[in-house]
């Protein structure tokens, strides 16, 4: 059976793989969607609750919350995917020169990874922001800076499985140097797990943002994201409980979403499956 068909007979992959594409057309396209201007003020509608006019309600500047789920979209999407592209291109480079050459190196790699990953991930996040200060391109390099060792095991383990195999050693007896080794014949052959580790990457670095933005260590005004649309509406939750409702209710749509199609992916690539 081929991996898309098993993809398909997945309900949960498909209708995770649908809500993921339908989240990117809305923060690809999210300029023409909003209905209103996403920070234009309107006091005289402040908390208004969610109705025809506004379907979401509006905030405690009369500002329409559709439209600023709908623009949050693009700054925790676009965030959460170059993060982990980041992640992954330092994963895979790690990872890959850890498995091929062994040894020295690799002990050398995976104590610091070990390192890294002793320490309490949004503790770091918290301390790294602090201390260079609030803004997208700073949260992407953070993050994606901190969250390539998962990627970086992966890699390794099948660099170490993969370096040994005929062809490998058939092109090493052809002459080719290691860097065409490694990114000619090694590391195609183990793009699967590292697709499913970047599709399951997702979602953890749109939360990792999230939580900074509820903090008040992420995205600042005039930009905005989920996390930081729940930050703003929390202090009124009881008097507009759709300030903080509506925003959560995205982050977890598309993290379910992203965890959904990753598993789908992963069964659908698993060797381990296939008939």
């Amino acid at each position: 059976m081929s991996n898309w068909r098993r993809f398909r007979r997945n309900q949960r992959a498909v209708a995770g793989g649908l809500l993921v594409l339908m989240f990117v057309v809305i923060a690809v396209l999210a300029p023409l969607l909003t209905p209103y201007d996403p920070v234009r003020s309107n006091l005289p509608r402040r908390l208004e609750a969610p109705g025809r006019e506004h379907v979401f309600g509006t905030d405690s500047l009369g500002r329409d919350m559709l439209s600023r789920i709908l623009e949050g979209a693009r700054i925790s999407l676009t965030i959460g995917i170059l993060a982990v592209a980041l992640s992954v291109f330092i994963g895979v480079v790690f990872g890959a020169l850890a498995g091929y050459y062994g040894k020295l190196l690799d002990s050398a790699i995976m104590r610091f990874v070990d390192l890294l990953l002793a320490f309490p991930t949004l503790y770091l996040y918290i301390t790294l922001v602090a201390l260079v200060g609030p803004n997208i391109g700073v949260l992407i390099l953070i993050m994606g800076g901190l969250g390539w060792m998962g990627v970086a095991r992966i890699v390794r383990a099948e660099v170490l499985k993969l370096r040994t195999q005929d062809y490998v050693e058939a092109a090493r007896a052809l002459g080719s140097g290691d860097r065409r080794i490694i990114f000619r014949h090694i590391l195609p052959n183990a793009l699967a797990p590292v697709i499913v580790a970047t599709t399951l990457g997702i979602p953890g670095m749109i939360l990792g943002e999230s939580a900074l933005s509820f903090l008040g260590l992420g995205v600042m005004p005039p930009y905005m994201s989920w996390g930081s649309l729940v930050n703003d509406g929390l202090p009124f939750f009881r008097r507009a409980w759709w300030l903080p409702v509506f925003p959560g209710m995205a982050i977890f749509l598309c993290v379910l979403a992203f965890n959904f199609l990753g598993d789908g992916l992963r069964d659908a690539l698993d060797p381990r499956l296939k008939s």
